[in-house]
This record gives C-alpha cells, sequence and structure tokens, in this order.
C-alpha cells in the first residue's frame, strides 16, 4: 500500500505562486529588442509587423545628438538621427540573427546614401547593438549577406542609441484609414502607403538585388 502524504496547503500555495512568478519571469525574459534603419520606417515598419514571432514595430528617430527630434527636424538634416524602428520580439519564437538576415534582404545595403527615393543621411540603413554578443551575430549576418550578394555592404553597425518614438501618425501608417491629401487626390492612408512605395521602387530593387531570397516581396 502507497503512503499517502498530506501536504500543507499553505506550503501548497507557496510553491503555485513560486512557479508561475518563475513562468512570468521565462515569458518576460524571451522579450527583447532590435532596432534597425532601412529607409523609410512605414515600410520598414509594415514588413516586419508580418513576422511572426514579432510583438510590435514601432516608428521613430534614433542615432542622432539632438533630444526629442521631430519628423521636419530629422528629414531636414542636420541632427544625425535615422528614420529607424524598435522591433520587439518574442526570442522564442524568432530569433535576433533571423531578423537579421530578413532585414539585409529588405533593403539595398549598397546604398550609402539612402534608401531607393529617399535620399540623404535620415535614410540610411544600420544596425544598432547594444553588447558585444548582438555586435558579433550582426557583423556575422552582414558578412554572410554580403558573400549571398556578392557585392559590399556599406550597412554600419552602430552603437545602441537613445530611440525616440515618431509622432502618432507615423505608426501603422501603412493601414490606417484616415483620408490624406496626395498628388493623386484625396486617398485613404493605406492606399497613399501603397502607392508612395510602388513609385518609390523599393520593391523594384530589392527583388533586383534579392530576387528569390527576398522575404517581404508579394
Amino acid at each position: 500500500m502507497h503512503r499517502i502524504l498530506k501536504v500543507n496547503p499553505i506550503f501548497l500555495a507557496i510553491l503555485i505562486a513560486l512557479g508561475v512568478v518563475a513562468h512570468g519571469s521565462r515569458a518576460q525574459a524571451a522579450t527583447e529588442t532590435l532596432i534597425v534603419a532601412g529607409g523609410c520606417f512605414w515600410c520598414v515598419e509594415s514588413d516586419f509587423e508580418s513576422v511572426p514571432g514579432v510583438k510590435s514595430v514601432v516608428s521613430g528617430y534614433t542615432g542622432g545628438k539632438t533630444k526629442n527630434p521631430t519628423y521636419k527636424d530629422v528629414t531636414r538634416g542636420g541632427t544625425g538621427h535615422y528614420e529607424a524602428v524598435k522591433i520587439t520580439y518574442d526570442s522564442n519564437l524568432v530569433s535576433f540573427d533571423r531578423l537579421l538576415h530578413l532585414y539585409f534582404r529588405s533593403v539595398d545595403p549598397t546604398d550609402a546614401g539612402g534608401q531607393f527615393c529617399d535620399r540623404g543621411e535620415s535614410y540610411r540603413t544600420a544596425i544598432f547593438v547594444s553588447n558585444k554578443g548582438e555586435r558579433s551575430l550582426a557583423e556575422e549576418a552582414k558578412a554572410n549577406a554580403q558573400k549571398a550578394l556578392g557585392r559590399q555592404i556599406v550597412t554600419p553597425i552602430l552603437n545602441e542609441a537613445r530611440f525616440y518614438d515618431a509622432e502618432d501618425y507615423h505608426q501603422d501608417y501603412y493601414k490606417g484609414t484616415k483620408i490624406v491629401i496626395t498628388r493623386f487626390g484625396p486617398r485613404k492612408q493605406s492606399e497613399a502607403y501603397k502607392r508612395y512605395r510602388k513609385a518609390c521602387g523599393r520593391d523594384a530593387r530589392v527583388k533586383q538585388l534579392w530576387g528569390g531570397d527576398a522575404p517581404f516581396i508579394k
């Protein structure tokens, strides 16, 4: 006959509580961030919000010297900031190096003067890292992308700097329903975004460079 052990209810409650805390800590530890610049942040945000494991993508500005920059400040030039995105992701579902693999194949990393039709310092590509481990992974991803492309990649790997969220109207611009005025007349924001992206030549250039390896070309 097996001996039945009696467990103190208070002790059992403590064990359950500790288990919940431990589970929550593991879940929290799985949430990480990656900051990259890839030209127009509307487009980068649109691309990476479609990646399984990505929780959110926020458009913003980073890498410059001006505090609390506005969109006009950054696009006018002189602040040193890049248009960038902060990608928050679950590292149990998608890895840092996988995101970098997708990133390189969604931009033109051979262009030091901007991206596609958007020219100037704020539209350059860059990867921002916060420690030696991230820098090592970024350098490896850059080397792999350069080997795959067969051309020199000029995207710098920079130390992470303060990230400023862009104005509210920039967030999720690609799926907005607000009516905006364009050169084609009044258009729903999401439609204006699609017209801009096509006219700017982003997808055409990425497809030309990466062919079937371009992950976001439909």
